[in-house]
């Protein structure tokens, strides 16, 4: 799409880091230069506002990435692709079937209500949680690795969702700042909320989550 748009040689795409690197490559592939912008905090998507601070004369294109079943703010990047002659494209996930995405809920709507000492995502009526991820925050120690490496030894499953942002990936290392995408890095983990889960699997995700939150808050 890039290539058909004639975005090339001399352009800048800006694309978010916090992901993975697929679409950055996608950029390098059309011949133009990837140029990261940080994201929303609650909705691991691109931040619109980051990304009107980051445009240049070069600037031909933005990709938005909808991330964990949270989309991204399309309204407000194509009011800005629209004032600056801006291509924006969208990169969506593989949707659930309606039966599953709605258990899926159900069961986030279970866990957010009942666990304690992590964050959990924001809730909203489009949020369709392909993933289930939370923040673990930290105190200066690797507190969402010890938090994980204990849920697995209790039998919960879970995964960090992204482990290093891309513009800190060699491939692409930028010396730029982007607080938020580093920040979600660091806490975030994806806990199980598969459609299949029984209440049993899900009180065993609460007990373990809650008999660790209150050792790993953040000291102040």
């Amino acid at each position: 799409m890039l290539q058909a748009a004639g975005v090339g040689a001399g352009d800048e795409v800006i694309v978010p880091a916090y992901g993975n690197p697929e679409v950055a490559e996608a950029v390098v592939q059309a011949g133009a230069a990837p140029h990261f912008a940080d994201i929303d905090p609650d909705t691991y998507c691109i931040d619109p506002t980051d990304v009107a601070y980051r445009l240049s004369a070069r600037t031909a294109a933005v990709i938005a990435v909808h991330r964990f079943g949270h989309r991204a703010d399309i309204e407000r990047l194509r009011h800005l692709g629209s004032r600056h002659g801006l291509l924006v494209l969208e990169q969506g996930e593989s949707q659930k079937p309606y039966d599953e995405m709605a258990q899926r809920r159900a069961h986030a709507t279970y866990l957010s209500a009942r666990l304690s000492g992590v964050r959990t995502p924001a809730a909203h009526d489009e949020h369709t949680y392909q993933q289930y991820v939370v923040r673990v925050p930290g105190n200066g120690r690797p507190d969402r690795d010890a938090f994980a490496r204990v849920l697995r030894g209790k039998g919960v499953e879970c995964s960090v969702p992204v482990k290093t942002p891309v513009h800190r990936l060699s491939a692409f290392r930028r010396d730029i700042t982007l607080p938020e995408t580093e920040r979600a890095a660091d806490e975030t983990l994806a806990l199980p909320v598969d459609g299949t889960m029984t209440r049993k699997q899900l009180q065993r995700v609460v007990s373990a989550c809650n008999a660790l939150g209150g050792l790993l808050q953040p000291a102040f």
